[in-house]
């Protein structure tokens, strides 16, 4: 406030001079002019009112006033930073693709991934053109595949000869084979099948014409199987015995199924190694007319783990070796500690 005051007294209190007036208090008598003594000079006394041109010509710039906004130039002068301009979304966009392809493919390679259904084997649970999600996640946990799980698996050898592969040509063909590289779309040329797992390893499975399919004795209610289609009917094997490691997988559709029935007479082996299953199916995610889940039917929760009356598998040969060895020095110990209580 004192500033402000003492700014206004001054250019109240100034003189204004017109050209050829010599400046108050300058001397005008014979003695004044150039070459005066050398005491001679502006004038600096109290005299002099502030506002007034000094000797030298020169005019002093007024102070500026208290409470005035700074400026832009002096904004930024003073250090403060400009605004971050904002990127076009154009610019934007090809960034978010490429990290939706990425994250894309990592759910393909480590999560979920979909497939196509391209045949009526597993009909009236799977439609043909299904597409169903395949949880590949667990597998990488330990966990195997269980009875009565619908299961996509790799081909594990000759069951898909005879079936033409539909990938198609030419433009869409390169494009849906980028889509399904990183999960966007079904793969039309992978050679997998999908199957319903009815016995793992260790299981005896009976199938026999107009019988139902038992597990470990246990016969199996299957109200899932296609209206009209038998159990065993066109492809019975009788019993067989899975191999630890391996499944015994069917179809839905009994009499439209190349399953492990049909390959257990033409080969001896219908077994499907657990290494070559991609992982388990567990919903129908399109079209939305047919979305449902794939639980396990609860008549698989009935059947043991080992068929009644199967022998206890006998403990391996370095175990029964050891044990031999440890029995002596136990009964040695034994009579030892006797002698000395004596």
């Amino acid at each position: 406030m004192s500033v402000q005051q003492s700014t206004e007294s001054g250019e109240s209190g100034g003189t204004e001079q017109r050209p050829g007036t010599a400046p108050e208090g300058a001397g005008t008598g014979p003695g004044a002019g150039p070459g005066a003594g050398p005491g001679a000079g502006p004038a600096t006394g109290p005299g002099a009112a502030p506002g007034t041109r000094s000797g030298a010509g020169t005019e002093e710039p007024p102070e500026p006033e208290a409470g005035r906004a700074a400026g832009p130039e002096e904004s930024t002068a003073a250090g403060a930073k400009p605004a971050r301009k904002k990127r076009p979304f154009w610019q934007e966009l090809p960034i978010l693709l490429v990290i939706a392809l990425l994250l894309s493919l990592g759910i393909k390679t480590f999560f979920v991934q979909a497939f196509s259904i391209p045949s009526g084997s597993m009909e009236n649970t799977l439609q043909i053109g299904d597409r169903v999600l395949v949880d590949k996640l667990t597998p990488w946990f330990g966990a195997e595949p269980e009875r009565g799980e619908v299961v996509v698996f790799r081909d594990p050898g000759g069951w898909l000869e005879d079936t033409p592969t539909t990938s198609s040509g030419g433009v869409m063909g390169t494009v849906q084979k980028a889509l399904s590289t990183v999960g966007l779309m079904p793969s039309a040329d992978e050679k997998d099948l999908i199957k319903r797992v009815i016995a793992v390893g260790g299981d005896t499975v009976e199938c026999n014409a107009g019988s139902p399919v038992k597990v470990n004795g246990v016969a199996l209610v299957e109200p899932y199987l296609f209206p009209g289609a038998t159990p065993c009917d066109n492809d019975p094997v009788g019993t067989v015995t899975v191999p630890k490691g391996k499944l015994w997988v069917m179809g839905d559709h009994r009499n439209n199924s190349r399953d492990s029935r049909p390959h257990q007479n033409l080969t001896g082996d219908g077994f499907v190694p657990v290494d070559n299953v991609v992982g388990r199916a567990f919903v129908v995610a399109w079209p939305i007319s047919d979305w449902s889940t794939l639980p396990v039917p609860d008549t698989f929760d009935k059947v043991p783990s080992r068929a009644a009356g199967s022998p206890v598998e006998a403990p391996p040969a370095p175990a029964v070796l050891a044990l031999a060895g440890v029995v002596p020095i136990a009964l040695w110990r034994r009579r030892r500690a006797r002698r000395t209580g004596r």
